[in-house]
């Protein structure tokens, strides 16, 4: 039986969002749980739209967190297609776009993120895309189909992981690629030039060309069709579609508009919560891309966009809201996946944080672990194809270790004895 007299409200549609409310329920709550999504589909994962189900080879309904028979079960209300349009925090109300007004006790703001878009000339062209939401997906997919089948040319603005993991799709459907990126090498603040270098190579051996110190000018076309990108060093590539991956921006209208605080640009912007994912008003938490946290074991305000943290961020912020002592300190991760590439991602280095790249394994075979040093320090690691190692990798981050940098480097030595 519901408990009306308490009532949580989760604005958004994504992994954040479904497991704050199945956990919300796994953890006993009685209340009313109502979810206000703007999309019409019911609450999805977003890995797969550059992976899986672009590539076609998963289904459609596997992006799915529940079944949508679950949520009725589990005495979840959903708001579907009904953006939340304004946030009344003295009222603590929520209005949706039919004019709706949505009563909360406790809120969870998981609006997720947007794609950035390109400020130039030909954006309104029918082949421009943006890849975030399930819609994109779809669309993006019969694209790479229809551009494989007629040996056609897609040319995908930035080097980041979307653009890389779509370029890899796009290959496998047969298509000819180009991605313009203005660092020397892709993935360069993520990862740096070192590692860098060899998805440069990886994607080069399967066939998609770079340029590299170049941004996007122009998009040209006839009768609303693509035909070629220009950059401004004055090169043309032609091209029969373009994919805009020039990263995303946290979606804050709604809480900024209700006047809670905002993280600075330094750290990613986003909304401002403390450990226990609470934003500046006692009642209201956010989660997920948005989220901008004090992280206690990194000891700064991190907004982090993947996967991981809509897992694990929506179930903390869940229980955080039934009044339980949260301290969200999971160390970011991440993963991707690209030709017969699989890695992991685990930690915390931006440009600037670390002063060595170590490398332990066979980087010319792509069987490696990389490590981000900071004064023998354990930053980040990032293992490729090389298996079951986040939880030591992880550890020895948490553990603040300096390991003698041999041992580190030797595949023979086991990486959970160099926490000591």
């Amino acid at each position: 039986m519901v408990d009306a007299h308490r009532t949580f409200v989760i604005v958004g549609g994504g992994l954040a969002g479904a497991k704050a409310a199945e956990t919300l329920r796994s953890e006993g709550f009685t209340g009313r749980v109502i979810m206000i999504c703007d999309e019409r589909d019911h609450p999805y994962e977003r890995p797969p739209l550059s992976k899986g189900f672009l590539t076609g080879k998963e289904e459609r309904d596997s992006v799915f967190v529940h079944e949508p028979a679950w949520y009725a079960r589990a005495d979840v209300e959903l708001h579907l297609g009904q953006p939340a349009v304004h946030l009344d925090r003295a009222a603590k109300t929520v209005t949706l776009g039919d004019g709706t007004l949505v009563p909360y006790d406790r809120l969870l703001l998981a609006t997720g993120s947007e794609p950035r878009r390109l400020d130039i000339p030909g954006t309104d062209l029918a082949g421009v895309h943006h890849l975030r939401r399930l819609a994109h997906a779809e669309r993006l997919r019969r694209v790479l189909t229809a551009l494989g089948r007629d040996n056609g040319h897609l040319v995908i603005a930035g080097g980041g992981w979307i653009g890389l993991e779509v370029a890899a799709a796009a290959r496998g459907y047969g298509a000819e690629v180009t991605v313009v990126e203005p660092e020397p090498t892709p993935l360069h603040a993520v990862l740096g030039p070192e590692i860098g270098r060899l998805f440069t190579d990886l994607h080069a051996a399967h066939g998609v060309r770079f340029h590299f110190g170049a941004r996007l000018t122009e998009i040209t076309g006839q009768d609303g069709m693509v035909l070629a990108a220009r950059t401004d060093d004055g090169e043309e590539h032609p091209a029969h579609a373009v994919l805009a991956a020039i990263g995303a921006a946290p979606r804050t209208a709604l809480a900024e508009a209700a006047g809670l605080t905002l993280a600075a640009r330094e750290h990613g912007g986003g909304i401002a919560v403390d450990a226990s994912l609470r934003t500046s008003d006692p009642d209201v938490f956010a989660a997920g891309d948005v989220a901008a946290a004090e992280h206690p074991l990194l000891g700064t305000r991190l907004r982090v966009e993947h996967w991981a943290n809509a897992l694990n961020g929506g179930p903390a912020a869940a229980r955080a809201m039934l009044g339980q002592d949260v301290s969200y300190d999971r160390v970011p991760y991440f993963f991707s996946d690209q030709y017969d590439l699989g890695m992991e991602y685990s930690g915390y280095a931006p440009p600037g944080s670390y002063d060595q790249v170590l490398i332990r394994g066979d980087a010319a075979k792509r069987e490696f672990i990389a490590f981000w040093l900071s004064d023998g320090r354990v930053l980040a690691g990032m293992n490729v194809n090389v298996w079951d190692v986040t939880a030591p990798i992880q550890a020895l981050i948490r553990s603040g270790a300096t390991p003698d940098p041999d041992r580190l480097a030797d595949p023979s030595v086991p990486l959970d004895s160099l926490t000591g």
